[in-house]
Order: structure tokens, then sequence, then C-alpha cells
């Protein structure tokens, strides 16, 4: 080897050295800053001549374990959608409170049960009967706070999740810039490694908000994708949008069909045109937006339900009154049935009739609902709780001749023929001599209207002031919201003595309990049915208890949910704290060990130095000697 070439080999060993101390002090300094990948010299050896190596320079390579990485993001997406469940459900059960404490559901209504106890032990006494009015005054503002407090984390969900979608628009348009400037730099040195550092950042901070993949082509350039395999963004990024509602109330619910849809809805505008509603393709499964979704589409929904069904189980089980038909007059024979009245009859109300089908042997369970609003027709089997009736709703509108004429259109086929007589009787007959049908059984259930009736049923909570009746419209079900909007009738209110009087003529006999007692007997020991859109029960197999039961095991689940929740949340963190240590410990800045390779490189740029500082001598040596 020539004094020329292990000149040339020192200086490469300088230059490497150099650089590598310079990474080293880049390391050190940015031990601490968030997102930052331990770097390293690519170097190889290279032949000059037939005796010398040199060192080659290749670039910059990052210290990152790409499995890691990939486990990182998924676990960050799981724990982010953990996390905000936990926490609104926290939040939820809040606003439930617990059984133990004052100002809740159950305790409102346990309180109201004592004032109607005190009412029937003191019927006469002026102040049991404003303590009982108060009761429930008491117990329909409860009912109203909590409708507030579900709609306010519907509206938390609904603005976080608009919050989101700013922040992830930001996320990939950062993503797609810095992949162009990856495309035009074509380099690994260490500015291109510093790129590499932020765009690992923002998709972190992406993964965060759904859950993703991604793909990284030879040029270092990412494409990410969703789970469910739309593209995010590239070298251009696609743009989300979506439309929050300023207010959220029980009836704003997410439609998949736009025109019924009354929430916002995310939707991905793609850079050359199209677009795809990401939320009806349930294509973000996981993170933070797709807790927003679920809490806002479902799990408040829920919650929302089930104050809903106890404040219409609740009024309906004080002023519905179901009374059994009359045997039709014998003038119809050989036709059997029974007549109807159908004064006072709601929209919503039911007629029920029993009838049996001697030809299959079938016993049919037949609910006949009131409607006003025809374009609700059809109407489902699940319109009422009975797993086992087969419904058929009814437009009233136009009086009692097109109920009879809807009706045998309807059921002819079933031998079954009905008639208005008079008035508003509604007669029910199977088919006589052939004897193809016989009707077993008819009824109808009315909501009472009035406070004196004469009878001990009354409409102690109202919708809003108005009757509830359970009714059916274009907007849906009038107890969508109930809890809400549900009230003490303003009569019992301005007089407190209806609540013992039910009858004017003649006049309800001084200390009567029969009324206050019905009230405590329907509120404490009456069995309901309760919708399986609470999330209790099924279609088949309803819930089916006292208003004590129900609201028990609501917020018993309620309280459940929220523990569940938040075990689920604290193992994710421990995951994702466990990743993070592994990843820190693969890819982050160890400043001992650091310390500990500075020192061997200054052992290195010494012995090249010294390298270089003998070939001077020889060649001062050898020009002195000339």
């Amino acid at each position: 080897m020539g004094l020329s070439q292990a000149l040339s080999t020192a200086m490469s060993g300088l230059r490497a050295t150099q650089a590598a101390i310079s990474l080293v002090g880049s390391n050190v300094a940015n031990a601490e800053t968030p997102g930052y990948v331990r770097k390293t010299i690519i170097q190889s050896a290279g032949v000059t001549g037939d005796y010398g190596s040199s060192v080659l320079l290749h670039g910059v390579d990052r210290q990152l374990d790409q499995y890691l990485q990939t486990q990182l993001r998924t676990e960050t997406s799981g724990a982010a959608y953990a996390d905000i469940r936990s926490t609104y459900l926290q939040n939820l059960q809040n606003v439930y409170g617990n059984p133990s404490e004052t100002g809740t559901i159950e305790d409102a209504f346990n309180k109201l049960l004592t004032a109607f106890q005190g009412l029937s032990t003191s019927p006469d006494s002026q102040s049991a009967r404003i303590g009982a009015v108060s009761a429930a005054q008491t117990m329909a503002q409860t009912l109203n706070a909590a409708t507030q407090g579900i709609q306010a984390l519907r509206a938390n969900a609904e603005m976080g999740i608009n919050d989101s979608i700013i922040t992830a628009n930001n996320a990939m348009a950062q993503i797609a810039f810095i992949n162009n400037q990856l495309q035009n730099n074509g380099k690994t040195d260490a500015a291109t490694a510093s790129l590499l550092d932020q765009r690992d950042q923002y998709i972190t901070q992406l993964s965060s908000l759904m859950d993703i993949r991604t793909v990284v082509n030879d040029l270092n350039q990412v494409t990410v994708f969703t789970n469910s395999g739309v593209q995010l963004v590239g070298t251009e990024a696609a743009q989300l949008s979506f439309n929050p509602q300023g207010t959220v109330t029980p009836n704003t619910l997410y439609n998949p069909d736009p025109t019924k849809n009354n929430v916002g809805t995310i939707t991905i505008n793609f850079p050359h045109g199209g677009s795809y509603d990401l939320v009806s393709t349930n294509s973000i499964r996981s993170g933070k937006i797709a807790a927003y979704l679920e809490l806002r589409d479902n799990t408040l929904v829920k919650a929302q339900a089930q104050i809903d069904q106890f404040a219409a189980s609740m009024a309906s089980a004080l002023s519905d009154k179901t009374t059994a038909g009359s045997a039709a007059p014998a003038s119809v024979l050989p036709q059997a049935g029974y007549d109807l009245d159908l004064t006072g009859l709601q929209s919503g109300n039911v007629i029920h009739v029993t009838y049996k089908d001697n030809t299959t042997g079938v016993t049919h369970n037949l609910s006949i609902v009131r409607v006003d609003d025809p374009s609700v027709l059809p109407l489902s089997n699940t319109t009422t709780l009975d797993p086992n009736d087969e419904v058929l709703g009814i437009n009233f509108a136009g009086g009692m001749a097109s109920v009879v004429s809807q009706l045998n259109a309807a059921l002819g086929s079933s031998d079954l023929q009905f008639s208005n007589p008079s008035g508003s009787t509604l007669r029910v007959l199977d088919d006589g001599a052939p004897n193809r049908s016989d009707v077993l059984a008819a009824s109808v259930t009315t909501t009472m209207s009035s406070l004196t009736s004469g009878n001990p049923q009354l409409p102690l909570f109202t919708d809003n002031g108005g009757l509830f009746s359970g009714a059916i419209t274009a907007n849906g079900s009038q107890q969508t919201g109930l809890a809400g909007r549900i009230s003490v009738n303003l009569g019992l209110l301005g007089d407190p003595s209806r609540t013992i009087v039910f009858s004017t003529s003649p006049l309800t006999p001084s200390g009567d309990t029969t009324r206050s007692d019905f009230i405590l007997t329907q509120l404490q020991s009456g069995n309901y049915r309760y919708s399986p859109q609470t999330g209790i029960g099924t279609t088949g197999a309803p819930f089916t208890g006292t208003l004590v039961n129900f609201a028990k095991q609501f917020i018993s689940q309620q309280g459940e949910a929220a523990t569940a929740a938040k075990q689920l949340a604290d193992g994710q963190s421990v995951v994702l704290n466990t990743l993070q240590k592994k990843v820190t410990d693969a890819s982050g800045v160890n400043i001992d060990d650091e310390m500990a390779h500075l020192l061997a490189l200054q052992n290195a740029y010494s012995a090249n130095a010294r390298v270089m500082s003998s070939i001077k001598q020889m060649y001062d040596t050898l020009i002195q000697a000339m």
C-alpha cells in the first residue's frame, strides 16, 4: 500500500467518524423529543487497490422495529376507543346515579311510592295530597334531568367526532406532504430520517382516531388505509367531511338513509373525485371516532330508550284502561262476537281481538292499533311489546265507516266481519254457520283524558301537557324522548284533591282510597313488558316485571357496563404502555449507550488522525531526503 492509499483510507475513516459523532450528538440532543428514533450510520468497507480498505457511507439508518411499530398503532387505536367509552360510561353512570344516593331515578321513584302510601293512609290530609303531587313532580323532573344529561353526552360525542375529523384531515395532509418530499429527495440521509420521524408521528396520531394499516414503497412513501380497505392518503390525501348538528335531542338519530338521518355523518372525498360514507359502511371500527359513533348512535340511544320506556310504562300504567267487549246481541245469530265502545280511543291505543281459525286450529291474537298518520302504515309486529300478537295499523282519520272498510279488507280472509252498528261502537263477528272462525275475546285499551272520569285511572303524567297514548307518527314513536317531556298533569298541580276524587257526580266519598290504592298498586306491583330497544330482553322474550324491577335492571346494567369499560380501558392502557416501552427500548435514545459509543468514536477519530500525522511525517522525511 502506498502512502497515498494510506492517506485516503485514513481520511475516509475520519469522515465516517465525524458523521457518526454528529449523529450521536443529534441522538443525545433529541433524547426527550417525542417520536424521535435513534439513528446510526450505514457504512461498509470499500477496497482500495490490492491491499487497502476505506470506509463507504451509504446513509442514515433508523433503529426501528417495524413489527413493534405496527402493533403499537393497533393498540393505540384500541386504547383510544376503550378510553373514550370508559369516560363516557362513567359520566352516564353519574347521570343515573348510584342506588344508594339521593336525587337518582330509583330514589325519586321510591319516594313517589312512599308518598302514595301515605296518601292511602290519610286520604283526607291536604298535606298528604300535596306531598303525593310533589313527589310525582320530582319524579318527572328527575327523568327530565336524566334526559338532559344523556343528550349532553350525545352532543359531546358529536363534537368529539367533529374535532377528530379536523385532526385527521391535518394528519393526512401532512403525511401526503412528507411523502412528496421523500419522492423529490430520494436519499437516506439525516434529513430524510427526520422526515420519516415526523411522518410516523402523524400516522400514530391518525391511528388514535381510527384503525389503520400502512404499506411502504421503495421510495419510503407510505399509503394509509383503514382496516376495512378505504385508502386515506398516499402522495395525495383524501378529505374527510362531517356535518355536525347544533342541537342533539332524543329524536335526532342516525339513519343510513340520508333523507331520514338527522345527525352528522362522515364522508370521505377522494382526491380525483368520488365520495364514500364511512358510517353506513362501518368503515371505522376502532379509535376515538369509532367510540364516539358507537356512543352517539348506540349506547346513549339505548340509555335514552331505557328512561323513555320507564316514563312511558309509568304513565300508561296509571292512565290506560282496558274494557272487555260486550257480547253481540242475539239478533246477529247465527254469528257471534263482541261490541266494543271506542269512545275516547286515542292515537296509539289498541283494540285486542282473539279469534280461532277452525280450519287450522290456530288461535290468533290480533292487536288493532289506532293510527292518525297513514304515512306510517303498515305497522310491524314489533309495534307492540306482545311477542305473540299480530299487529294491524288502522287509519282512523276518515271516521268509523273508513275504519270498518279497512278492517274488512285486511281481515276478510280470516272470516271475521266488522261493522259499526251505531255511534262509536265497533262490532266484530265470526262467520256464523260455516264455523270457519270463532271470536274468543275482544277488548279495547283507551287512555283516560279526564281526572274525574269516574274511573280510578287518570293521566297523572302527561307528555308536556298533552296525553301520552303511545301515538306513532311520521316523526316516530311518541315514546321517544318522553322522559325529557314528561310532566305532572296541570290539573293535579292546581287541585291535588284529584289524587283522591275521581268522580264529581256522584262525588267521591270522603276518605275513599280507591284511586290512591290503584296508583300505588300499579306503580308498586304491576307487571309490564319492556321494549328490547332498551337493551334488556329480546323481541321474542321481552323483559317483564314491575317498574322497580326494570329500573334496578337498567341501572345495574349500566353500572356493570361502566365497570367493564373501565377494566378494558385499564387493560388496554397496560398493553399500550408495555408496547411503548418496548418501542422505546428498541428505538429510543439511551444516554449511557450513546456516551459509550461516543468514547469509542473519539478513540477511532484519534487513531485515524494519528495515521494521517504519521503519513505527513513520512512525506516530510521523503521531501527532505530529495
